[in-house]
């Protein structure tokens, strides 16, 4: 199915761009997220007079995104838990926990934003973690595993 992306996606193009995708990808996902509209004539000159609107909105989210990025960058996130003998976790330390952690901290952060690269964070030490607040920022972060008994 043909589109036109409404905003900037990831792994497929910038605003404006049309684009050849699978049809469930279109339906299911892009359409209904405001992402992307069908490819018509119709939908192209309404693209065309809302472009500009469009790309202010978008410079909006990425300057509003790089201010977050600039008060997360560096973090130190502390968050303890209780441990075994051998210093493992029972349990572990998911996006979820983090996303709850920075919360209570005064930072709002959606949890799909937050990479772990290896998953769930099972043993006591320091995590480097990723936020990616916007396609084009990303935000670096440390989350140090306390262990309790």
């Amino acid at each position: 199915m043909q589109i036109i992306l409404m905003e900037k996606v990831v792994n497929l193009g910038n605003l404006g761009d049309e684009v050849k995708v699978k049809d469930g990808y279109a339906r299911n996902y892009l359409i209904p997220q405001g992402k992307a509209k069908r490819a018509t004539e119709a939908n192209r000159k309404v693209f065309e007079a809302k472009r500009a609107e469009l790309e202010a909105a978008q410079q909006a989210k990425l300057a509003q995104a790089q201010a977050q990025a600039a008060t997360l960058d560096g973090l130190m996130l502390q968050i303890t838990r209780k441990t075994g003998m051998d210093g493992r976790l029972f349990g572990s330390v998911t996006n979820i926990d983090i996303a709850d952690a920075l919360k209570a901290q005064g930072h709002v952060v959606e949890r799909s934003a937050i990479r772990l690269p290896e998953g769930p964070l099972k043993a006591i030490g320091d995590a480097a973690i990723e936020i990616a607040l916007h396609s084009d920022v990303v935000a670096k972060i440390t989350v140090s595993v306390l262990g309790e008994h």
